[in-house]
C-alpha cells in the first residue's frame, strides 16, 4: 500500500506506520509504501497523523505510447471494485511526457472503464466528482502507471472537528507533522501563543492522550466499498479507543482577537477536548510563562496583511517576549520566509524546511534556558 503525505513528512509518516505495525516501510517523495491487510488498512486511515491519503494499489503497468492506455485500464476486472449502480471518480497525477493534461487521462480512464460495464451488463456506473462510491488514482511517472484504490475518500486533513477557521488556517496534517518533528509527546505543559482556530492545540492535545487522528470523522472511502467489513472496522476503532491515555498537564491557547477565541473553543469541543484544552483571548507580547516547568511552544505566527505591525518588528518582538518572559521553554516556530528568523534576536538551534499551502517554509526551534545558557551546563 501507499500513503501519500506532506514535503518534509515523509520519514515520520514512516515512523507511524512502523509504530502501528505496518511491514516493510520505505519512504518515497510525499509518500512512504508499506505492506498491510484489510484490517490495517482501516486502522492506518483512523490512526495516521500525517497521511493525506492511503491506496491500495491494483495495477503497475508500462505505456509505450499514449493509445494504450485505453486497452491497459479496460484489462482490469473493475467488476471486482464496481456495481453499476455505483458511482465514481478518476484523480490523476501526471508525471510524463506521455500526455499534456491529467484531465484528458482522467477522462480515458473513466471511458475504459464504463465501456467495460457496458459491454459485460449493459449497464455503466455514473460519475460523480462531489461524493463518488470509488475514488480511483492513476499516477503516471514517465512510462509507468500506477492504478491504485483511494481507500480515505476525502482528504484525511479533513479531520471532522474544526467547522470555524480563520483566514489562512493551518492543515492539520501539517500541524500535526510539525508537533511531531518537534518531539510533542505530552510530556510537558503545552502553548500556542497565537492559536488562531486552534488547530495545533487539537493536534497537540490528541497526541499527548493518543487519541486515533480520525476518530471525529463521519466516513472514509473504503467504507463504500464491496469488500467492506463493517463488523471488523468496528472492532479497530474500539480497539484503537482503548488505547488512549490521560493527559496530566495543560495545553494553553492565546490569541489577540476575540473571533478567533470563539472558533477555537467552537473546535475544542467539536474535538470532545474540553478538558484538556483552555483558551483564552490575550496579547502574547503581554503574557509570560504561566508555569514553572518545562514549556513546550508551538506556534503558526501570522504573516502578510495579517500582521499587525512591521514583519520585522513583529518578530523581534517575539523574541524579545520568549527572551524576557518564557524561561525552561523550547519554542517551535513555523515561518512562511526563512530570512525573517534573523529579526528574532535568537538563534535557533534546528531549522526544518517544510511548505505551508505551496509557500517554502521553515519549522525553526529557539530554545530558551532557565537563566543563562552557561548555568544550564554548570
Amino acid at each position: 500500500m501507499l500513503a501519500k503525505t506532506l514535503y518534509g513528512m515523509e520519514d515520520v509518516l514512516a515512523g507511524e506506520l512502523r509504530a502501528l505495525g505496518a511491514g516493510n516501510v520505505k519512504t518515497g517523495v510525499r509518500c512512504a509504501f508499506f505492506d498491510g491487510d484489510l484490517g490495517f488498512m482501516y486502522k492506518a486511515n483512523l490512526s495516521l497523523r500525517t497521511a493525506l491519503r492511503v491506496l491500495m494499489p491494483i495495477s503497475d503497468f508500462q505505456l509505450r505510447d499514449p493509445a494504450e492506455l485505453y486497452d491497459k485500464i479496460r484489462e482490469v476486472d473493475w467488476t471486482n471494485y464496481l456495481d453499476p449502480e455505483m458511482t465514481f471518480v478518476v484523480d490523476t497525477v501526471l508525471n510524463s511526457d506521455l500526455y499534456d493534461h491529467s484531465l484528458f487521462v482522467s477522462q480515458k480512464v473513466k471511458d475504459a472503464i464504463v465501456d467495460q460495464f457496458r459491454t459485460k451488463t449493459g449497464v455503466r456506473p455514473s460519475v460523480s466528482v462531489a461524493d463518488p462510491d470509488l475514488r480511483i488514482h492513476l499516477h503516471l511517472q514517465g512510462n509507468t502507471a500506477h492504478l491504485s484504490l483511494d481507500s480515505s475518500g476525502d482528504s484525511l486533513h479533513l479531520r471532522g472537528y474544526r467547522t470555524e477557521t480563520n483566514i489562512a488556517p493551518l492543515n492539520e496534517v501539517l500541524a500535526a507533522g510539525m508537533l511531531l518533528l518537534s518531539g510533542w509527546r505530552g510530556h510537558s505543559d503545552f502553548l500556542d501563543p497565537m492559536c488562531g482556530s486552534g488547530t495545533l492545540l487539537i493536534e497537540a492535545a490528541m497526541i499527548a492522550c493518543n487519541i486515533p487522528a480520525n476518530i471525529n470523522r463521519e466516513s472514509f472511502g473504503f467504507q463504500k466499498w464491496k469488500d467492506y467489513d463493517p463488523a471488523l472496522f468496528q472492532t479497530i476503532y474500539d480497539a484503537m479507543l482503548n488505547r488512549t491515555r490521560e493527559f496530566r498537564y495543560s495545553i494553553l491557547g492565546y490569541d489577540k482577537a476575540p473571533s478567533a477565541i470563539r472558533k477555537a473553543q467552537e473546535n475544542v469541543r467539536n474535538a470532545n477536548l474540553d478538558a484538556y484544552i483552555r483558551v483564552e483571548q490575550a496579547d502574547f507580547f503581554k503574557t509570560s510563562k504561566q508555569t514553572r516547568g518545562p514549556l513546550h511552544l508551538a506556534t503558526n505566527p501570522p504573516y502578510g496583511e495579517r500582521l499587525p505591525v512591521d514583519r520585522e518588528v513583529f518578530y523581534g518582538m517575539v523574541g524579545d517576549t520568549l527572551k524576557k518572559e518564557y524561561p525552561n521553554t523550547r519554542a517551535w516556530m513555523l515561518v512562511g520566509d526563512p530570512d525573517i528568523l534573523k529579526c528574532v534576536g535568537l538563534r535557533a538551534s534546528r531549522k526544518i524546511k517544510l511548505y505551508n499551502g505551496g509557500i517554502e517554509s521553515r519549522l525553526a526551534l529557539f530554545e530558551i534556558y532557565e537563566g543563562s545558557k552557561k548555568a544550564k551546563y554548570q
